[in-house]
């Protein structure tokens, strides 16, 4: 379906990398004004200590043909998220589409261990950025979203509801809990937004060829299938273009208020939408991990930051 977004404003915050800066090259592309967050930006990193930054994303949107904006925040600092929040209501008045990446704790965690034996520092730290920064973010942004008829929320997560609904062996407590709680803030905005005509998903990539994963492999996006030698299930794996494609086509979906309260996929939607991958595949790793590699399946499959 074609998508048009022309005159919408989007805020992804935390779209320093992976699937949230794909999902906003891909807002910008179909038309829609897009400030970008995170705390990577020029020469200051994050904890993350990647060498993405907010401005190559940006600069990614405008080679895509939309219009940017970076800011740096920090999404756990409500006065920062404050200020956020009242630049671009002196901008636009309002904001269509919010989309919460927030995360950067994949390296806080110790796999495999249980919570007695985790550091507690690190955990906490996880619940901080999965939890309380998104709903720093909700509470100050979504105030705009309202404002705007057909207004659209997407909280970033890993993993569908239906595979969150069991604890994730081999990874941690506080990784599990920062990620299923993705579902329940889904429902909650959906229906504190529903009087406004707004409508809140959870989304979740596959497994991701972030820069992180590519890198895990030893492999980038040009010749990734090298790494199904070591990884055959890798075959099922996504570029984070197929994620931002099908956020857009959700973003431009006039009935897109069908999906409110649900946890999204990239697989489920491009089959919706028609989407492919940038090879033209339409890969589905959440079904294919329940129906094919088992439910008992876990660990981090999508890196989405």
């Amino acid at each position: 379906m074609k998508t048009d977004l022309t005159d919408k404003v989007a805020l992804v915050a935390g779209g320093t990398r992976g699937a949230s800066r794909a999902i906003a090259v891909e807002l910008g592309r179909n038309g829609a004004t897009v400030y970008v967050t995170g705390r990577s930006s020029g020469g200051q990193r994050s904890e993350v200590n990647r060498t993405e930054t907010i401005e190559e994303t940006a600069e990614l949107v405008r080679q895509a043909g939309g219009t940017s904006i970076a800011l740096r925040v920090d999404h756990l600092a409500p006065e920062q998220v404050r200020g956020l929040a009242e630049r671009i209501d002196r901008d636009h008045g309002g904001l269509d589409i919010l989309v919460d990446g927030v995360w950067g704790g994949d390296h806080h965690m110790a796999w495999g261990k249980p919570v007695w034996e985790h550091s507690l520092e690190a955990s906490l730290r996880m619940l901080h950025l999965g939890i309380d920064a998104h709903l720093i973010t909700a509470h100050h942004l979504l105030p705009l979203v309202i404002r705007k008829p057909g207004g659209l929320v997407v909280e970033m997560t890993d993993g569908t509801a239906e595979y969150n609904a069991q604890y994730r062996k081999g990874t941690t407590l506080a990784f599990y809990l920062a990620k299923a709680t993705a579902h329940y803030l889904a429902i909650g905005e959906a229906a504190e937004t529903e009087v406004h005509g707004c409508t809140a998903v959870a989304m979740t990539p596959g497994w991701l060829r972030s820069e992180a994963m590519l890198e895990i492999f030893g492999v980038s996006e040009e010749n990734w299938r090298d790494a199904t030698a070591k990884e055959p299930d890798f075959a099922i794996s996504e570029s984070p273009a197929f994620v931002g494609r099908t956020v857009a086509a959700l973003a431009g979906d006039p009935e897109k208020a069908r999906f409110s309260g649900q946890t999204l996929s990239s697989g489920q939607l491009a089959k919706v939408y028609g989407i492919t991958d940038v090879d033209g595949s339409r890969p589905d790793a959440w079904r294919y991990i329940a129906e094919v590699a088992g439910t008992d399946r876990a660990g981090d499959t999508t890196g989405y930051r």
